[in-house]
């Protein structure tokens, strides 16, 4: 089995910038406090998890959350389903290889190496794999071949948003392979129900620290 490349989709940890839904529950500084847990988290798994390549692509500079061995590339595109699209496309062309790609962003820091191990695997049989979340948005993307039109027009931060995808998926004959469902960490309860449920031991640091 050829190991897929890893990729996270994320915002530099700035107040005011990031986890705006945490707010006014949490400062803004608490709130990229938590932004930067959980995204050193989600990097943790990912450096534990096997992979070919694992890339960062971020809106903004890298700081000292970054592990070794995760190479940084700038998000391009307006809406995110331009951004997400591009990701795909920069990571696919970037050493020439052509592995398949898993994309998951900073908001479930529950992830673990297994769950992001089992998304390769899927790829080994299927053309996509996808994790919904229980937001109804989704958690992680994985295509054997990115191309544009699976992603760009789909609506993106919306109830209906996981359901789209999905729907755009399986239009274009793809077979998908499902994941369980996990929580994005979004608002005050998600951080709350996050910090309890185990599984990310930054972020649940950092919620007992901010209070």
């Amino acid at each position: 089995m050829t190991a897929a490349d890893l990729l996270v989709i994320a915002k530099e940890p700035v107040p005011g910038r990031v986890k705006t839904r945490l707010t006014p529950a949490y400062t803004p500084a608490e709130a990229a406090e938590l932004a930067a847990a959980a995204l050193a988290d989600t990097l943790d798994a990912v450096a534990a998890a096997p992979a070919g390549r694992r890339t960062l692509v971020l809106d903004g500079a890298p700081g000292a959350w970054l592990p070794p061995g995760v190479e940084v590339i700038p998000q391009r595109g307006g809406g995110l389903d331009e951004r997400l699209a591009n990701a795909f496309a920069d990571a696919f062309a970037g050493d020439g290889a052509g592995r398949p790609l898993v994309l998951i962003g900073m908001d479930t820091p529950q992830v673990t190496p297994a769950l992001l191990a089992a998304a390769a695997g899927a790829l080994d049989g299927r053309d996509a794999v996808f994790g919904p979340a229980a937001d109804g948005g989704f958690w992680l993307l994985g295509l054997r071949r990115p191309d544009a039109r699976l992603l760009r027009g789909v609506p993106m931060s919306r109830p209906d948003t996981g359901a789209a995808q999905l729907a755009r998926l399986r239009g274009a004959g793809l077979r998908v392979a499902t994941l369980p469902e996990l929580t994005d960490v979004d608002t005050p309860r998600d951080a709350a129900g996050g910090a309890a449920g185990g599984g990310a031991p930054r972020f649940a640091a950092a919620v007992r620290r901010v209070g």
